[in-house]
C-alpha cells in the first residue's frame, strides 16, 4: 500500500464527532491531499458554516495521518470552494447516517424549496417537519406519521 492509499486509510476511520457512524470521507469533506518531502497537506470542506466540531476533525484528521506520514508534518486546512453540498455524500455515507438514526438529505428539492425526508426507522416519506432547527445547525427535527417515530435529518444544502 503506498503513502496516499495509507492516509486515505487513515482518514476513513475518521468519524464526524456528532455522527460516529460515519466518517469524513463518506461525507464528503476531503477535497485534497498533497504530499511531499516535508508534509502532507489536507483540504477538507465544511459541511456546514460556522460548524463547531472544525477544531475536534482538524485534531482527529491530524493524528490520524500523523501515524501513516512518518516524519512529515501534517497540515489541515478547510477550504470553502467549492462549497460542500450534500450531493458530496456517498451512498454508504448515507447509509450510515441512517443507522445512526438519521435522515440523509433528500435527492430532490422542489423549485419553492420544499423537501421530503425519508423516515430512517420505516422507510415512510409520510413525514412532517416539527421544528427546522435541530440539535445542530445542519439537522432538522422531524415526525414520521407511520410509525409515529420523532426523528432528525440533515437538511440539504444548496446543489
Amino acid at each position: 500500500m503506498n503513502l496516499k492509499e495509507k492516509i486515505f486509510d487513515a482518514l476513513h476511520k475518521v468519524k464526524d464527532p456528532e455522527i460516529n457512524t460515519v466518517s469524513i470521507l463518506e461525507l464528503g469533506m476531503l477535497e485534497e491531499i498533497e504530499i511531499s518531502e516535508e508534509a502532507v497537506s489536507i483540504k477538507l470542506l465544511p459541511t456546514f458554516m460556522g460548524c463547531p466540531a472544525l477544531e475536534v476533525i482538524e485534531r482527529n484528521v491530524a493524528e490520524a495521518v500523523l501515524g501513516t506520514a512518518g516524519t512529515r508534518r501534517v497540515e489541515v486546512k478547510f477550504i470553502h470552494h467549492p462549497p460542500w453540498t450534500s450531493d458530496r455524500i456517498t451512498e454508504n455515507g448515507r447509509q450510515r447516517l441512517k443507522e445512526f438514526g438519521i435522515s440523509p438529505p433528500p435527492n430532490h428539492i422542489s423549485e419553492t424549496g420544499e423537501w421530503e425526508a425519508e423516515c430512517p426507522f420505516c422507510g415512510s416519506i409520510y413525514t412532517t417537519m416539527e421544528n427546522l432547527f435541530g440539535p445542530a445547525a445542519c439537522r432538522s427535527i422531524l415526525y414520521c406519521r407511520s410509525c409515529r417515530n420523532p426523528f432528525e435529518a440533515l437538511k440539504p444544502y444548496p446543489r
